[in-house]
């Protein structure tokens, strides 16, 4: 096997494992973006609550698109989840802090993942332009060959 072969081989696979990677790093910036969303729609509603009296009808979501009716007790205390299934109960202050936090801490990670993403996608070209060059090399050299055999 020529040098050539095995460099073509090795690229080849690392281009896969790279666009593994890249997948992978792509499905995580989904899920936090989708976080984000949740974030921000949720800190916005605190924001909403706040400005509200006591008493005020609300539409509450129970899932699949469907609502009950209830009315705001207090919007001084809040609930709130902090992973794993498990909730606290919070001041809207310290609600709106810890989303605050939540949100910075999301984008970071979602801007890191991001950058992350972009070196492997360099890495992807680069790999793609060296393969095409083997590749090249390659078809010539079978040229070469089928020329002699003839």
């Amino acid at each position: 096997m020529s040098s050539d072969e095995e460099i073509f081989r090795r690229l080849a696979v690392e281009l896969r494992i790279l666009e593994g990677t890249a997948e992978a790093l792509q499905s995580r910036i989904n899920f936090i973006r989708a976080a984000l969303t949740e974030l921000r729609v949720a800190s916005l509603t605190l924001q909403g609550v706040e400005k509200e009296k006591k008493n005020i009808p609300l539409f509450v979501p129970i899932g699949g698109g469907s609502y009950i009716k209830a009315k705001l007790a207090s919007a001084e205390k809040i609930i709130v989840g902090i992973g794993a299934d498990v909730a606290i109960e919070r001041t809207m202050k310290e609600a709106r802090i810890n989303f605050e936090n939540r949100i910075a801490e999301f984008e970071k990670t979602g801007n890191s993942l991001g950058q992350q993403l972009n070196e492997v996608i360099t890495k992807m070209q680069d790999h793609r332009v060296e393969l095409e060059e083997v590749t090249a090399k390659l078809r010539q050299r079978e040229k070469t060959r089928r020329v002699r055999k003839a």
